[in-house]
C-alpha cells in the first residue's frame, strides 16, 4: 500500500507529532509500506524528516521524494524519483504533473490543508473524489 502527501507550503512545524502518529498508524494498522512526497515547502520538508526517522524504526518501509524538475548538478541525500514523461512538461505545470503522478500511485493521502484554494487543496479534493482514504492534519 502506498501513501502520498499534499500540504500548503507554509505548514507550521508543530504539526510534526500528528504527522508522525498518522504515519505510524498507516504502517502498523493499514499496511502502508511505501511513501511518496514532493519537495516544495515546509510540509514536504517535515514529511521527509519524519519518514527518515520512521525508517529506522520500521526498516521495511520505503520512501522517496518525487521530483517535479531537475536542477543542474542536483545531489540528494535521500531517495528520489523522476516521473516518466515529466521532462516534456512545461516547468509551470511540472508540480501538477508530479502531484497527479503521486496521486495515481497512492491508496492513502495525508495532508495539511487549511484553506480551499491552491494545488494542495486541489489534489486533496481529487483524492477524496477518487475514493482514496484521506487524512487532513489541520485542526480548526
Amino acid at each position: 500500500m502506498t501513501c502520498t502527501f499534499f500540504g500548503h507550503r507554509d505548514c507550521p512545524y508543530d504539526v510534526g507529532e500528528d504527522l508522525r502518529n498518522a504515519i505510524i498508524d498507516l504502517i502498523e494498522n493499514k499496511g502502508v509500506d511505501r511513501f511518496l512526497v514532493g519537495n516544495n515547502g515546509n510540509f514536504d520538508s517535515l514529511v521527509l524528516s519524519t519518514l527518515r526517522k520512521s525508517k529506522s524504526e520500521f526498516p521495511h518501509i520505503d520512501y522517496c521524494v518525487v521530483l517535479a524538475y531537475l536542477l543542474s548538478n542536483s545531489r540528494f541525500d535521500y531517495p528520489t524519483l523522476y516521473p516518466e514523461g515529466i521532462e516534456s512538461i512545461p516547468r509551470k505545470y511540472a508540480i501538477s504533473y508530479r502531484n497527479d503522478y503521486m496521486l495515481k500511485q497512492s491508496d492513502f493521502v495525508v495532508a495539511y490543508i487549511t484553506h480551499n484554494s491552491g494545488g494542495a487543496y486541489r489534489f486533496f479534493s481529487l483524492a477524496k473524489n477518487q475514493g482514496k482514504t484521506c487524512i487532513n492534519l489541520y485542526k480548526t
